[in-house]
C-alpha cells in the first residue's frame, strides 16, 4: 500500500462503509480493498483487535469518569493480557 499506516488506511475504509453519505460503489471499493488488505497479511484483524482492546482497557483506568469497579474490571484484562 505505499508509506502509509496500514491500520489507519483500513480504518479509513471502514468509515467510509458505515458513512450513509457515501455511494454504493464507493463501499463496494472499500469492502474490497479491505479483504485484499487482510488477504495480504498488510492488516490482521484479531491482532488489530487486541491492540485496541488494551489500549481501551488503559484508557478506562486514566478515565476519571470510570467507575471503581470498572477499572477494576480492566486491571484484571490488562493483567491477563
Amino acid at each position: 500500500m505505499s508509506d502509509k499506516n496500514p491500520g489507519n488506511v483500513a480504518r479509513g475504509y471502514k468509515a467510509t462503509m458505515s458513512n450513509p453519505n457515501t455511494s454504493d460503489s464507493a463501499k463496494q471499493h472499500a469492502q474490497e480493498t479491505l479483504e485484499k488488505m487482510k488477504q495480504s497479511g498488510e492488516i490482521d484483524s484479531e491482532e488489530a483487535h487486541a491492540g485496541q482492546v488494551e489500549r481501551g482497557h488503559k484508557a478506562a483506568m486514566k478515565n476519571p469518569n470510570v467507575s471503581g469497579d470498572a477499572k477494576e474490571h480492566s486491571k484484571h484484562i490488562l493483567d491477563d493480557m
